[in-house]
C-alpha cells in the first residue's frame, strides 16, 4: 500500500508540475517619450519678409511673426527671435502636454474632474465654465481640453494644469520635444493679479512654429480618435475670427490658438495668434504672429495678424 501511495502521490505532484497557472505576468511596455522632430532647414523669402515688415507698422508695438511651410521649409520672419507675452497661446502647449500624459495612460479623456469655486479665475478673464457653474461641478478631462482651446477659458486651463502638475510638466513636455524657447511659468488666475506676470509667460515666433510642427506631427490620424481632439477642438476655435482667418478665402480650414492681454495706460500687452493654414495644394502653412505692447485699437492689430496670414497664403497657396 506504500508504494501505491508513493506512486499515486509523484503522478498527482507531477501533473500539478505541468498545470500550475503562472501568478506573474510581464510589465506592460511604458510609451516611448516623446521625442524633437529633425531640424527643418529654413528658406527665407526676402521678399516677403519686406512685405511682413510693411504690415508691422500699422501696430505702432513689437510685432513678430514666423510663418514656414511645413513641407518644404520655405519661410518668413519678422523679428521671430524676440520674445512676447502668450497670455493665452499658452493652453495649446498645455493641452499638447495633457494629450501626452493620456497616451503614457497617466490620465484618461474621459476621466472626471472636481471644479470648485477656488479654481475660478477672477472676474474679468475669461471663464464660460465659471460663468454657467458658479458652484463648480464635474467636468471630463475632454471638457475643460475643449474648453480651453474652443472658448479660451481661464480656469478651465489653470485646473488642467493642476492635473498635470503644475506648469513644470508643460516645460518639462516642451523640452523634450525640442522647444527651447517658449516658457510656461503661471496659471491664469496668476496673470490676472499682476501686470508684469504675464511677461513671464513668453514664446518667440520660431518658438511657436516648433510647437506647431509637433502638433502637426502628432494629430489628424484619421484611425485615432485621440489624435484628432485637438485638430477639431481649434479648428472650431470661436476666439480670434478677425486674426490668421480674417482675410483668408471663405472655407479655408485653420487651427488655431489665440492670446489677448489687457490695456494699461493705453498700450495693450498681446494680441496674438498661432495655427496651422491648411492650403489648398495640401500644403500645411504655419504661421506665428505677435502683437505686443501696441497703442493700436483692436480692429488695426487684429488686421495685422490677418494681413501678414493672407500674404503668406498668397505667396504659398499655388
Amino acid at each position: 500500500m506504500k508504494f501505491i501511495a508513493l506512486v499515486l502521490f509523484s503522478f498527482i505532484a507531477s501533473c500539478s508540475y505541468n498545470t500550475d497557472i503562472p501568478t506573474e505576468f510581464p510589465t506592460p511596455q511604458p510609451a516611448p517619450a516623446v521625442t524633437p522632430l529633425p531640424k527643418l532647414d529654413l528658406k527665407r523669402n526676402a521678399e516677403l519678409e519686406k512685405q511682413f515688415a510693411e504690415i508691422d507698422k500699422a501696430a505702432k508695438g513689437k510685432v513678430g511673426a514666423a510663418a514656414v511651410v511645413l513641407e518644404t521649409g520655405d519661410a518668413a520672419l519678422l523679428n521671430a527671435d524676440g520674445h512676447y507675452p502668450m497670455q493665452s497661446v499658452y493652453k495649446l502647449p498645455i493641452s499638447m502636454t495633457m494629450m501626452d500624459q493620456i497616451r503614457r495612460d497617466q490620465h484618461a479623456l474621459d476621466e472626471q474632474i472636481g471644479v470648485t469655486p477656488e479654481d475660478f479665475v477672477r472676474q474679468g478673464q475669461a471663464s464660460p465654465l465659471r460663468d454657467k457653474n458658479p458652484k463648480g461641478g464635474v467636468f471630463t478631462i475632454r471638457e475643460l481640453i475643449r474648453l480651453a482651446l474652443v472658448e479660451s477659458d481661464g480656469t478651465a486651463s489653470d485646473v488642467l494644469l493642476r492635473v498635470l502638475g503644475g506648469p513644470i510638466e508643460v516645460q518639462r513636455y516642451l523640452t523634450q520635444i525640442g522647444v527651447e524657447d517658449m516658457k510656461v511659468v503661471n496659471t491664469e488666475k496668476e496673470l490676472g493679479q499682476n501686470w508684469d506676470t504675464q511677461y513671464q509667460n513668453w514664446a518667440t515666433p520660431v518658438a511657436g512654429i516648433e510647437v506647431l510642427r509637433y502638433f502637426n506631427e502628432t494629430t489628424g490620424n484619421k484611425n485615432d480618435e485621440d489624435a484628432n481632439v485637438l485638430l477639431d477642438f481649434m479648428t472650431n476655435a470661436v476666439t480670434g475670427p478677425n486674426r490668421i482667418k480674417g482675410l483668408l478665402p471663405k472655407g479655408t480650414q485653420a487651427a488655431h490658438k489665440t492670446g489677448t492681454g489687457g490695456s494699461h495706460n493705453a498700450i495693450t500687452s498681446a494680441t496674438n495668434d498661432i495655427g496651422i493654414i491648411y492650403l489648398p495644394n495640401g500644403k500645411h502653412l504655419a504661421v506665428a504672429v505677435f502683437v505686443s505692447d501696441s497703442p493700436a485699437d483692436e480692429k488695426t492689430r487684429e488686421a495685422v495678424i490677418a494681413r501678414i496670414a493672407k500674404a503668406a497664403w498668397d505667396r504659398w497657396s499655388k
